[in-house]
């Protein structure tokens, strides 16, 4: 493509682009939500509050994490048991650091212990 060519298709391009701009400055639901912003912002700096904390006072359970337990503490680590098919050995587990589990990942590889999942 021509440079007088590129030139002219971009120069479509941005008339396009400007037409939807004041199209949009004139809309009267963008100039609502503009002022809209436009107080809430001061109203968050004058009683020095951010977004977090307003979403917080409206909407307790919107701002608490959806997995996070009642009572502060983490939910317990469900047992794992990794059945290994070539000795019918049974590892039991709460975490990847059994000293078994990792043995045998060094042997078979991770994937292949994995399956063993029950």
């Amino acid at each position: 493509m021509s440079k007088l060519a590129e030139f002219k298709r971009l120069e479509a391009q941005l008339a396009e682009q400007l037409a939807a701009l004041d199209s949009l400055k004139n809309d009267s639901q963008l100039k609502r939500e503009i002022e809209f912003e436009t107080k809430l912002k001061a109203l968050l700096a004058e009683y020095n509050f951010g977004l977090k904390a307003v979403v917080g006072i409206l909407d307790p359970k919107q701002s608490r994490p959806a997995l996070a337990p009642l009572d502060g503490r983490r939910r317990e680590r469900a047992v794992k048991r990794y059945k290994n098919p070539h000795t019918n050995e049974v590892v039991e587990t709460k975490g990847g650091n059994h000293k078994t589990l990792a043995a045998w990942k060094a042997e078979y590889g991770a994937e292949a212990v994995q399956s063993w999942l029950q």
